[in-house]
């Protein structure tokens, strides 16, 4: 099970963040932001993506202004870093997730 949690925003929409395991290697954790209609539509964008499995129950770890900010900034909806990044490490596109080499 993933840890994370939700914000609901004044439009009506939601703010998902995840802390998961890389798809293709289980030892490299990603935190995964999402802006999506509701919380089922956020994970179910993240398992078409190859996020098999996750879910979200409670809200022990909600997003940050920061994550938040960057995704509605973002035209994807859709982004991710490297979990325990410094501060200064940009958000990255959730397309540019395969081209990391995990490790």
């Amino acid at each position: 099970m993933a840890a994370g949690g939700f914000i609901r925003l004044p439009g009506g929409k939601v703010v998902v963040a995840l802390r998961l395991p890389h798809p293709s290697c289980t030892d490299y954790p990603v935190r995964v932001v999402v802006h999506a209609l509701n919380r089922q539509r956020a994970l179910t964008r993240l398992s078409n993506l190859g996020f098999r499995g996750c879910r979200l129950s409670g809200n022990a770890e909600p997003p940050t202004p920061d994550e938040v900010t960057a995704v509605l900034h973002h035209p994807d909806g859709l982004i991710w870093r490297e979990c325990g990044a410094a501060t200064a490490e940009l958000w990255h596109p959730i397309s540019s997730l395969d081209r990391v080499a995990a490790g």
